[in-house]
């Protein structure tokens, strides 16, 4: 069971570290207006917080604040999805790629929503 949770963790890790790598791509591409680039950056920064919070549960002092921070790392998926939807539903634009990114970052906050209720004891 604990070498699962590790495999989970190297994953969940890995994953979000390749997530912001896709979403930092693929916000280079879009176009320069003053919405978009305000919408960008917002999801930049939520975006690239999953995976640095998942860093940062990695050096917590005690199960309590490991699972913080995998909750801000939940509470940043949340965030970006919104932007995303933003960016895919008000700018009207038709790229696949937003739907690529639209159901990793729900995938990244399924993980991390089992992991939190995992941590929490209840599961």
């Amino acid at each position: 069971m604990q070498n699962q949770n590790l495999k989970l963790k190297s994953d969940l890790k890995h994953r979000s570290y390749e997530y912001s790598i896709k979403m930092i791509e693929f916000l280079d591409t879009l176009p320069k207006d003053v919405s978009t680039e305000v919408i960008t950056k917002q999801l930049l920064r939520s975006a690239t917080s999953i995976g640095a919070n998942i860093v940062e549960a990695k050096g917590a002092s005690s199960k309590r604040d490991f699972t913080n921070f995998f909750s801000h790392s939940l509470k940043s998926a949340n965030e970006s999805l919104y932007w995303l939807g933003l960016l895919r539903d008000g700018k009207k634009m038709n790229n696949p790629q937003i739907e690529y990114l639209l159901n990793e970052t729900k995938e990244l906050a399924n993980m991390l929503g089992s992991s939190i209720l995992t941590l929490k004891g209840k599961r």
